[in-house]
C-alpha cells in the first residue's frame, strides 16, 4: 500500500476538499500548491503521479492532530519520526487526531469484515523493540481505512 494510496483513503474518509488538505499539509509547514497536491492524489498510472514521501503522509497527519486536537502543551512543532515501521506510525497518528478508543477502532475493523482481538490491536501501539510489538501491515491497515470510511459517511 503507496503513502498515495493512504492519502486518498484519508481524504477520501474525512471528506476532505483539496483545500482544506492543503491547510493540513501547511500546518505541518508542507507548503503545496493545488496541484502538487492533486499529483500526490493521482494513480500511478497517470501522467501526473508523483510519489507520496514517509515525511509528507505524517506531516498531513501531525497537521490532521494539529487541527482536530490543536499543539500538545509545551510543543511548538510535531516531532520527527522515529525509526518504525510507517503503517504503525500513520495507525496511531489517525487514532490520535480521531481520538479514537479501542472499541471504535475495532467496530471499524468489523464493518470492514476484518476481526481481530484486543491483544492484536494493543500490539500495533506498542514502541518498537517492546516483546510483543507488532508490525501494521498493509492488509491490517487498508481495512482500517475501509472500516474508518464506512463508519464516517454512511
Amino acid at each position: 500500500m503507496t503513502n498515495n494510496d493512504i492519502l486518498r483513503r484519508i481524504r477520501y474518509a474525512l471528506d476532505l476538499p483539496d483545500q482544506q488538505a492543503i491547510e493540513l499539509f501547511g500546518l505541518a509547514g508542507i507548503e503545496l500548491t493545488e496541484a502538487q497536491l492533486l499529483s500526490l492524489l493521482a494513480k500511478e498510472e497517470e501522467p501526473h503521479y508523483r510519489s507520496c514521501g514517509d515525511e509528507q503522509i505524517l506531516g498531513f497527519l501531525d497537521g490532521l492532530i494539529l487541527q482536530r486536537r490543536g499543539p500538545k502543551d509545551g510543543d511548538a512543532a510535531p516531532r520527527p519520526a522515529a525509526a518504525e515501521h510507517i503503517n504503525n506510525l500513520i495507525f496511531k497518528k489517525l487514532r490520535v487526531a480521531l481520538e479514537l478508543k479501542e472499541a471504535d477502532i475495532l467496530a471499524m475493523l468489523a464493518l470492514a469484515g476484518f476481526k481481530v482481538s484486543k491483544t492484536e490491536l494493543t500490539a500495533l501501539f506498542r514502541k518498537p523493540g517492546h516483546k510483543h510489538y507488532q508490525a501494521c501491515g498493509d492488509q491490517f491497515l487498508r481495512n482500517f481505512l475501509q472500516g474508518l470510511a464506512l463508519h464516517l459517511r454512511h
